[in-house]
């Protein structure tokens, strides 16, 4: 019976999953809400076939973490998990090891079935991210976003505050103003929840 870790620190996408997949025969999960707690209840358990990281959680570090957690469970395999990693950090992910990438928007079967195929023995990266790093947006303003500035996006999508959304990256909260102004300044609109309602207009997230 293979036993599934998810690390995510949004409860929703990480419990949402987590729900899911254990409606799937033969699926044990467990979760974690950051990286550090996900090595801690990897030393717990005697076997972990998988861990599904969110790229994007506290003490991640980037592909740090990728690094980590296979150094520290070899016999484990590690996928990558995303909703706003480019294309570059995906290729680096599995230039670097990573059993596969998955990015947030896969339908939950799809998900599943490319869970399948990594506990099978083999590596998933879905073919249409590789053919294009994000959907074409008008004017391009969504392309004229930073790594950084995406990943807040999302989180202004999510409702939270800049507080919160400091907590979840891992900086301080006076660069989440930082960010949060400059993105609002490229998406061309007046407050964060414009911004928040445009992203989801074109299903960035």
């Amino acid at each position: 019976m293979p036993r599934i870790l998810i690390a995510d620190d949004h409860d929703l996408v990480r419990d949402t999953i987590a729900a899911y997949l254990e409606t799937v025969d033969g699926f044990t999960v467990r979760t974690a809400s950051d990286f550090d707690g996900a090595l801690a209840d990897m030393r717990g358990l005697d076997v972990v076939d998988l861990v599904i990281l969110d790229y994007n959680m506290p003490g991640m570090n980037g592909l740090d973490g990728l690094d980590r957690a296979r150094k520290a469970h070899p016999t484990s395999k590690v996928v990558l998990m995303s909703g706003v990693a480019n294309k570059d950090v995906a290729n680096a992910a599995m230039a670097q090891g990573a059993d596969g990438f998955i990015p947030k928007r896969l339908a939950a079967k799809s998900m599943v079935n490319a869970i399948k195929f990594v506990l099978a023995g083999e590596r998933y990266f879905p073919a249409d991210f590789a053919e294009a790093e994000q959907p074409a947006m008008p004017s391009g303003k969504f392309r004229d976003l930073s790594d950084r500035e995406l990943q807040t996006l999302e989180q202004l999508c999510s409702g939270l505050s800049n507080k919160e959304i400091a907590r979840h990256l891992g900086v301080q909260e006076v660069t989440v103003k930082l960010h949060v102004k400059n993105v609002l300044a490229k998406l061309n609109v007046s407050n964060r929840t414009q911004a928040a309602l445009l992203a989801k207009e074109h299903h960035l997230f």
